[in-house]
């Protein structure tokens, strides 16, 4: 029996005066109360861009622009496994704060100050991942 391909997730970093923001997930759901990056699944004949505007519209009620995309990674969990597409993003000129409806709540968060979160185990190497990319830009 073939195995089946990892389910294609996108999740977005979107940064504010020098914050990113975190969503907690809901008690009833897998992962219950853990933070993460908003996002979602990649739906089939979407692109991840699509994916994720449509995902953050549907779980934040705003709008991002999408910047650059980090590096791409696999993450097993006990039941599945997923290839997660992390993007940095921005508000978009205009858009609604963003208000969370599918989650218990949202925090801005310093990127030193991600370690003091429950952090859900696909969003740590994305947490990796943007901070390596940050310490390589120039001040």
């Amino acid at each position: 029996m073939a195995e089946k391909p990892p389910l294609l997730v996108v999740c977005a970093l979107i940064e504010r005066a020098g914050c990113v923001l975190l969503a907690r997930r809901p008690a009833h759901k897998h992962l219950a109360l853990k933070w993460e990056f908003p996002g979602g699944k990649v739906a089939g004949g979407e692109t991840p861009e699509a994916a994720l505007i449509r995902e953050i519209k549907e779980e934040l009620g705003c709008d991002i622009v999408l910047g650059r995309a980090l590096r791409r990674f696999t993450h097993v969990y006990d039941r599945t496994t997923i290839k997660m597409i992390p993007f940095v993003c921005h508000l978009a000129p205009g858009s609604p704060e963003p208000n969370p409806t599918e989650h218990v709540t949202i925090a801005w968060a310093r990127p030193g100050e991600l370690d003091t979160y429950d952090l859900a185990a696909a969003d740590l190497p994305v947490v990796q991942a943007y901070r390596a990319e940050a310490g390589a830009c120039p001040p």
